[in-house]
């Protein structure tokens, strides 16, 4: 292996390597090493970020950027310290291939409608009284909620409550981009008017995942808002049962016209980890995001431990070995790019190799505080 090594880094083979480059061509013999890992290694690194810095920052763009403005939203992403060499604004990237934000809306507040090729989910962290408008239908949030805006559909916000609207925002925006998928219309008249009664997806699934018989043909988004009573009813069900030795409690979003996920390239999670829930470590193909609804605890990410506790968000790469400790009841939202890994059938999933499924902590993630 060495001699052969030694060949590559030849002076006649570097001559002919600059030689080539002077075309646009390039030598698979040198380049196979990085094209073609073993496994998975992704550019993008463990983070975690803390709602004290994250609710801070908001409030300050909360007096710098108002729709009289001409913001488009009032949204902080979540850039990736591994991916920010993507340009411009590095795609957004949170992990390679999706997107996510913290976004705040204020009492009186419109945020026009729009359209685009990505998909789009939000998360309602905190705060009531403030809607999204999707395909003329107004669809009021409120904590622990979970809505959908796959593509191609005109959404928009506005609120008509009395107190600061705060959600998670997750797109496949770095995938669309890289690929060259990206389209985006704003709607003519600002924010699009009501065309059908508030809630109406949801009223018609106020029996949970018993379907309208309308919806056997499937439809990318039959229902666009799936209720934090729902889900936690569904949760608590499972808790009759010994929990799932990687993720607890866990229940998926799911479009119920179709079996598939709730939105065509992301998955979504709400998953509960008991108090002093310690769950085996594993790793797998796709990459996860995730919000820290209720409850503390840590997630030890190759060997690096993330503290985190109520509001906080952090991120798992591909492939990385992680393990969750809930150190009281906790309830996780996570999203995660799983579909796009199963439509390439890359997705694969392994238990950790060492000590007895546990990983040795050798350090302590330390947030920036601001």
């Amino acid at each position: 292996m060495a001699e052969k090594n030694s060949f590559f880094e030849s002076k006649e083979v570097q001559d002919f390597n600059r030689d080539i480059e002077r075309y646009h061509l390039g030598p698979l013999w040198n380049a196979i090493p990085e094209l073609m890992h073993h496994t998975p290694q992704p550019d993008a690194v463990p983070y975690l970020w803390k709602w004290e810095l994250l609710q801070k920052k908001l409030m300050d763009a909360a007096d710098i950027f108002t729709p009289e403005r001409g913001g488009e939203r009032r949204a902080i992403y979540f850039q990736n310290p591994g991916l920010t060499y993507r340009k411009p604004w590095g795609w957004g990237s949170t992990t390679n291939s999706l997107y996510a934000a913290v976004q705040l809306i204020l009492p009186g507040e419109e945020a026009p409608s729009h359209r685009h090729t990505q998909n789009a989910l939000r998360f309602i962290q905190q705060g009531k009284g403030a809607y999204t408008i999707v395909q003329g239908e107004r669809i009021f949030m409120e904590e622990g909620d979970f809505l959908i805006t796959p593509r191609e559909l005109w959404h928009g916000h506005g609120h008509e409550g009395d107190e600061p609207m705060i959600w998670m925002d997750c797109l496949d925006i770095p995938t669309k981009y890289g690929i060259g998928g990206t389209f985006f219309d704003p709607y003519e008249d600002g924010l699009e008017k009501p065309k059908v009664p508030d809630n109406l997806s949801s009223q018609r699934y106020e029996g949970g995942m018993v379907r309208p018989i309308a919806d056997r043909k499937p439809s990318i988004a039959p229902l666009g808002s799936y209720k934090w009573e729902q889900t936690l009813k569904a949760i608590e069900g499972l808790t009759r049962f010994e929990p799932d030795p990687y993720d607890g409690y866990a229940v998926e979003y799911i479009n119920p016209s179709n079996g598939k996920t709730a939105n065509p390239t992301i998955a979504a999670w709400m998953q509960k980890l008991p108090k002093g829930f310690h769950s085996k470590a594993h790793r797998h193909t796709h990459s996860s995001i995730y919000h820290v609804f209720k409850g503390s605890g840590y997630t030890v990410i190759d060997g690096v431990r993330f503290d985190w506790s109520q509001g906080d968000y952090f991120v798992i790469p591909n492939w990385a070995a992680h393990e969750h400790v809930a150190t009281e009841d906790s309830y996780l939202f996570s999203a995660s790019d799983l579909p796009i890994m199963e439509m390439f059938d890359v997705e694969r999933e392994v238990e950790y190799e060492k000590g007895n499924g546990y990983q040795e902590v050798k350090s302590e993630f330390k947030p920036e505080l601001g």
